[in-house]
């Protein structure tokens, strides 16, 4: 009888450690994107530093959970690499990069709340790929958050405009970039279904398609920078390098952390936790960032988590009885993680008819 309740408590406090990580990477990195921005002015430029050091530490991941298993690691064929995984690293590229870029304008709170239409755009493109189902529900989510929206911006004394477009426009691209990283694990034959699998074959593609956007605006600027490659001081260098790469492992550790987070309890749990984040991250822009909110930017973000809150309610109510579950790679004994998965009717019924290929959890 006692094993019942323990249990409980031992999975409601993963629960929270593993939220908790994810805060600490995902509200950190705002913040210190935000404090680095102030003195260093080449946000391309350092967002190609932070996909350098994803991409290293992935590497080195693999190399020792290869060395542990005894197993190789997923390494996919140029052609399918160009041709599936391509469109979503160039969307993840833009996405960040634009995201980095906008904390030049604008304050945290204003990209907090602007980032949070990413879920309009999300759920457009969702059922544009049709991995959502049109329900008439959706329009009083829509019609929530765009005008919570409306509201925080409107009449805010902090206000920028080219900042807001940029933050606008990575939400639309982000809403690309995980409806297309979402087909993207959820195509078995691939084997990307583990996050240091994902981040390794993502980093070079979005490498490269930031690249020429970097050396279009930033390029001379930061070759002539007494910063970096004009530093007259070493310190001066090893401050800079320093502060990079620090933004670099809290790059990585958001994206491990999300995956973990999902992987170890539901998409659900995500969901859920960041609509505290950004309460927190709002609260911390206003006491430590002088960051200003009147009280018509106050129920604008309210309304706007309400819009959010909404659709995570009507996602939840819609998989209940439905095919909420969780589906192995076929053909793997010992698979690295579980992903629950959206499923249409024919996948179902494939997965029915061919039980040997995939294996169902409930």
């Amino acid at each position: 009888m006692m094993a019942c309740p323990m249990q409980f408590i031992l999975k409601a406090l993963r629960t929270v450690g593993l939220v908790l990580f994810y805060y600490v990477f995902s509200i950190g990195i705002t913040f210190y994107n935000k404090w680095l921005m102030r003195d260093f002015h080449f946000p391309l430029f350092m967002t190609l530093v932070h996909l350098i050091i994803i991409f290293c530490f992935s590497t080195l991941i693999r190399c020792a959970m290869q060395c542990w298993s005894g197993k190789l690691r997923v390494t996919l064929s140029w052609k399918v690499y160009l041709s599936k995984v391509a469109p979503t690293a160039l969307a993840s590229a833009l996405d960040i990069g634009l995201s980095n870029w906008s904390f030049l304008f604008i304050t945290i709170s204003l990209y907090t709340m602007t980032k949070s239409s990413a879920v309009l755009f999300i759920l457009f493109f969702s059922l544009v790929f049709k991995l959502e189902e049109p329900n008439p529900f959706l329009i009083p989510v829509v019609l929530l958050i765009a005008s919570g929206l409306f509201m925080f911006t409107l009449k805010s004394t902090q206000f920028n405009l080219e900042g807001f477009l940029m933050v606008v426009l990575a939400s639309f691209i982000g809403g690309i970039r995980w409806t297309l990283t979402q087909i993207l694990m959820q195509k078995a034959e691939l084997g990307l279904q583990n996050p240091i699998d994902t981040m390794y074959h993502l980093q070079p593609l979005m490498f490269i398609g930031l690249f020429p956007l970097f050396l279009f605006n930033e390029g001379l600027s930061v070759s002539t920078t007494e910063k970096l490659f004009r530093v007259t001081e070493l310190s001066h260098l090893l401050y800079s390098l320093l502060t990079l790469s620090v933004g670099g492992m809290l790059a990585f550790g958001l994206g491990f952390s999300e995956f973990l987070l999902v992987s170890r309890t539901s998409s659900l749990t995500l969901s859920i936790a960041g609509i505290f984040k950004e309460i927190c991250t709002l609260l911390l822009a206003v006491e430590f960032m002088g960051d200003k909110m009147s009280m018509v930017n106050w129920i604008g973000f309210t309304v706007c988590l309400s819009g959010i809150s909404l659709h995570i309610g009507l996602k939840t109510y819609t998989n209940k009885g439905t095919n909420s579950m969780v589906r192995q790679l076929p053909g793997r004994d010992n698979p690295d993680i579980e992903l629950p998965l959206l499923q249409t009717k024919e996948d179902y019924n494939e997965e029915t008819n061919d039980e040997e290929e995939h294996e169902i959890l409930y």
